[in-house]
């Protein structure tokens, strides 16, 4: 039985990040899709992983409105929910990149060099 459930997830991986393959032929500059595939990271981690930059996102726009304009707090948060196999600095170069959540990862950035 645990033989049958590892393949189906297994085949769930396999048919999301085909999916993020066709995705790539039309646009071939979607480099955190191709990290995602690199890494064998699942739809479920992606999902979490965007619903924490939404979070973050947020949160950063509250703080400049407040007058922030350091973001360490929430460039911590977002290093601990990274899903292990990432590395953080490829995954802040790949959604610049691709275009995602670029406030959030403009300031990331910032973090990275300090």
């Amino acid at each position: 039985m645990d033989k049958i459930v590892e393949l189906q997830s297994r085949v769930k991986l396999l048919e999301y990040h085909q999916r993020l393959l066709l995705k790539m032929l039309a646009a071939p500059n979607l480099e955190f899709y191709r990290l995602v595939i690199e890494k064998g990271i699942t739809e479920q981690e992606v999902q979490a992983f965007n619903e924490i930059c939404e979070e973050l996102n947020k949160k950063m726009e509250k703080q400049k409105a407040e007058g922030f304009i350091h973001f360490h707090p929430l460039f911590i948060e977002f290093l601990n929910s990274l899903p292990a196999e990432l590395d953080v600095k490829e995954v802040v170069q790949a959604c610049l990149k691709q275009h995602l959540y670029e406030p959030l990862f403009t300031e990331f950035t910032k973090c990275l060099n300090d």
